[in-house]
C-alpha cells in the first residue's frame, strides 16, 4: 500500500517542478512555440510501438499539454498579429475566396 502513496507523492513533486519551470520561462511567443515543438517531437519518438499514428499523435499532444497552454495564453497576452488584422478578418477574407472557388467547382460537376 505504501507503493502507490509514495508514487503518488513523486508525481505531485515532478508535476509541481514542471509547473515551476514553466513559471519561469520566458513569455515570448516564438521561444514558447519552439518549446511546445520539442516537447511533441520527444513525446511523440517515445511512443509505445503498434499504436496507430493518431494515438501516438493523440499521446503526444496530451503529454505537451501545459506547452501548448502557455504558447497559445501568450499569443492572446501579445494581441492582435502585427499587420493589425483579427482573425475574423482573415475568416471573411478566406470565405471571399473560397465561395465563389466552391461554386464554381460545383458548377463543373453539373
Amino acid at each position: 500500500m505504501r507503493m502507490p502513496v509514495l508514487s503518488l507523492l513523486t508525481m505531485f513533486v515532478l508535476v509541481d517542478v514542471g509547473s515551476a519551470a514553466m513559471a519561469a520561462a520566458p513569455t515570448e511567443p516564438r521561444a514558447l512555440e519552439l518549446a511546445w515543438h520539442r516537447c511533441l517531437r520527444e513525446a511523440y519518438a517515445h511512443q509505445p510501438p503498434g499504436q496507430s499514428r493518431a494515438g501516438d499523435e493523440r499521446n503526444a499532444l496530451d503529454e505537451c499539454k501545459a506547452q501548448e497552454d502557455a504558447f497559445v495564453a501568450s499569443l492572446m497576452a501579445a494581441g492582435p498579429p502585427d499587420g493589425g488584422r483579427s482573425g475574423s478578418v482573415w475568416a471573411r477574407t478566406w470565405a471571399a475566396f473560397v465561395e465563389p472557388l466552391t461554386a464554381w467547382i460545383g458548377g463543373l460537376r453539373r
